[in-house]
Protein backbone atom coordinates (compact mmCIF):
# COMPACT_ATOMS: atom_id res chain seq x y z
CA UNK A 1 0.00 0.00 0.00
CA UNK A 2 1.27 3.42 -1.02
CA UNK A 3 2.10 5.99 1.67
CA UNK A 4 -0.57 8.90 1.92
CA UNK A 5 0.94 12.76 1.80
CA UNK A 6 0.76 14.36 5.02
CA UNK A 7 -2.75 16.51 4.41
CA UNK A 8 -0.55 19.89 4.57
CA UNK A 9 1.89 18.71 2.06
CA UNK A 10 0.48 19.14 -1.48
CA UNK A 11 4.17 17.65 -3.13
CA UNK A 12 3.58 14.43 -2.18
CA UNK A 13 6.87 13.45 -0.65
CA UNK A 14 6.87 12.45 3.21
CA UNK A 15 8.33 14.83 5.54
CA UNK A 16 11.79 13.32 6.76
CA UNK A 17 11.87 11.99 9.78
CA UNK A 18 14.96 13.71 11.48
CA UNK A 19 16.81 16.47 10.01
CA UNK A 20 20.26 15.96 9.94
CA UNK A 21 21.87 18.02 12.53
CA UNK A 22 24.21 20.58 11.88
CA UNK A 23 27.60 20.92 14.24
CA UNK A 24 27.67 22.74 17.14
CA UNK A 25 29.84 25.99 16.77
CA UNK A 26 32.52 25.15 18.86
CA UNK A 27 33.38 22.25 16.51
CA UNK A 28 32.55 23.59 13.12
CA UNK A 29 34.62 27.56 14.02
CA UNK A 30 37.79 25.68 14.35
CA UNK A 31 37.70 23.75 11.13
CA UNK A 32 36.46 26.43 8.90
CA UNK A 33 39.16 28.95 10.40
CA UNK A 34 42.07 26.44 9.58
CA UNK A 35 40.47 25.77 6.48
CA UNK A 36 40.41 29.88 5.95
CA UNK A 37 43.72 30.49 6.83
CA UNK A 38 44.85 27.45 4.48
CA UNK A 39 42.45 29.03 1.40
CA UNK A 40 41.34 32.43 1.87
CA UNK A 41 38.04 30.85 0.76
CA UNK A 42 35.20 31.21 2.40
CA UNK A 43 32.85 28.89 0.61
CA UNK A 44 35.63 25.99 0.42
CA UNK A 45 35.84 26.64 4.35
CA UNK A 46 32.15 26.61 4.80
CA UNK A 47 32.16 23.49 3.18
CA UNK A 48 34.79 21.67 4.70
CA UNK A 49 33.69 23.04 8.33
CA UNK A 50 29.38 21.04 7.20
CA UNK A 51 28.07 24.08 7.41
CA UNK A 52 26.37 27.31 5.38
CA UNK A 53 28.16 30.25 4.71
CA UNK A 54 25.48 32.49 6.14
CA UNK A 55 25.98 30.00 9.19
CA UNK A 56 29.72 31.46 9.40
CA UNK A 57 28.62 35.16 8.09
CA UNK A 58 26.13 35.23 10.53
CA UNK A 59 28.65 34.36 13.42
CA UNK A 60 31.16 36.59 12.37
CA UNK A 61 28.29 39.28 13.03
CA UNK A 62 27.42 38.43 15.87
CA UNK A 63 30.65 36.86 17.72
CA UNK A 64 33.73 39.70 18.17
CA UNK A 65 35.90 36.99 19.46
CA UNK A 66 34.89 35.01 15.83
CA UNK A 67 35.56 37.99 13.71
CA UNK A 68 38.87 38.55 15.32
CA UNK A 69 39.70 35.44 14.27
CA UNK A 70 38.24 34.95 10.98
CA UNK A 71 40.47 38.32 10.14
CA UNK A 72 43.37 36.72 11.68
CA UNK A 73 42.49 33.40 9.65
CA UNK A 74 42.12 35.94 6.56
CA UNK A 75 46.05 37.61 6.97
CA UNK A 76 47.19 34.37 7.61
CA UNK A 77 46.19 32.73 4.27
CA UNK A 78 46.62 36.27 2.70
CA UNK A 79 50.25 35.54 3.93
CA UNK A 80 50.36 32.35 2.60
CA UNK A 81 49.15 33.09 -0.74
CA UNK A 82 52.29 35.99 -0.85
CA UNK A 83 54.43 32.95 0.04
CA UNK A 84 53.30 31.05 -2.97
CA UNK A 85 53.23 33.94 -5.58
CA UNK A 86 56.99 34.98 -4.71
CA UNK A 87 58.12 31.54 -5.15
CA UNK A 88 56.47 31.27 -8.32
CA UNK A 89 57.93 35.04 -9.49
CA UNK A 90 61.44 34.14 -7.96
CA UNK A 91 61.48 30.34 -9.18
CA UNK A 92 59.30 30.62 -12.54
CA UNK A 93 57.09 28.55 -14.02
CA UNK A 94 57.47 25.76 -16.65
CA UNK A 95 55.27 26.13 -19.33
CA UNK A 96 55.05 24.43 -22.52
CA UNK A 97 56.64 26.02 -25.28
CA UNK A 98 54.88 25.21 -28.69
CA UNK A 99 56.47 22.24 -30.61
CA UNK A 100 58.90 21.67 -27.92
CA UNK A 101 59.22 18.41 -26.21
CA UNK A 102 59.81 20.28 -22.78
CA UNK A 103 58.63 23.33 -21.08
CA UNK A 104 60.72 26.44 -20.68
CA UNK A 105 60.47 28.38 -16.88
CA UNK A 106 58.96 31.64 -17.51
CA UNK A 107 59.03 34.35 -15.27
CA UNK A 108 56.12 37.02 -14.81
CA UNK A 109 58.33 40.21 -14.39
CA UNK A 110 55.00 42.49 -14.59
CA UNK A 111 53.27 41.07 -11.39
CA UNK A 112 56.63 40.90 -9.70
CA UNK A 113 57.19 44.62 -10.28
CA UNK A 114 53.77 45.34 -9.09
CA UNK A 115 54.44 43.57 -5.52
CA UNK A 116 57.74 45.09 -5.28
CA UNK A 117 55.65 48.60 -5.45
CA UNK A 118 52.89 47.55 -3.23
CA UNK A 119 55.56 46.57 -0.42
CA UNK A 120 57.62 49.19 -1.21
CA UNK A 121 56.84 51.62 1.16
CA UNK A 122 56.74 48.72 3.95
CA UNK A 123 59.51 47.97 3.57
CA UNK A 124 61.26 51.74 3.30
CA UNK A 125 59.54 52.28 6.58
CA UNK A 126 61.06 49.03 8.64
CA UNK A 127 64.79 49.91 6.90
CA UNK A 128 64.21 53.58 8.38
CA UNK A 129 62.70 52.24 12.05
CA UNK A 130 66.42 50.21 11.88
CA UNK A 131 68.33 52.76 11.07
CA UNK A 132 66.96 55.13 13.33
CA UNK A 133 67.93 51.99 16.04
CA UNK A 134 71.29 51.98 14.66
CA UNK A 135 71.30 55.98 15.09
CA UNK A 136 70.80 55.93 18.14
CA UNK A 137 72.84 53.14 19.09
CA UNK A 138 75.89 55.19 17.35
CA UNK A 139 74.38 58.74 19.54
CA UNK A 140 74.51 56.75 22.33
CA UNK A 141 78.11 55.94 21.93
CA UNK A 142 79.23 59.29 20.60
CA UNK A 143 77.59 60.40 24.22
CA UNK A 144 79.27 57.80 26.76
CA UNK A 145 82.74 58.64 24.61
CA UNK A 146 82.16 62.41 25.17
CA UNK A 147 81.58 61.86 28.80
CA UNK A 148 84.96 59.55 29.12
CA UNK A 149 86.82 62.38 27.58
CA UNK A 150 85.07 65.12 30.11
CA UNK A 151 85.81 62.71 33.01
CA UNK A 152 89.26 62.50 32.02
CA UNK A 153 89.72 66.45 30.93
CA UNK A 154 88.43 67.17 34.79
CA UNK A 155 90.73 64.43 36.34
CA UNK A 156 93.57 65.67 34.48
CA UNK A 157 92.60 69.86 35.63
CA UNK A 158 92.95 68.56 39.23
CA UNK A 159 95.79 66.57 38.78
CA UNK A 160 97.27 70.27 37.15
CA UNK A 161 95.69 71.94 40.91
CA UNK A 162 97.22 69.42 42.72
CA UNK A 163 100.60 69.78 41.59
CA UNK A 164 100.62 73.57 41.97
Amino acid sequence: MADKPNSGDTSGRRAPACAPRKPGFGAWSKVFLSELASTSNVTASARKAGIDTSTAYEARRSRPDFNRQWHRALCEGYDHLEMELLHRLRMGEIKPASGARRGARQFDNATAFRLLTVHREAVAQERAMQENEDAEAILASIDAKLDRMRERALQASKDADDQE
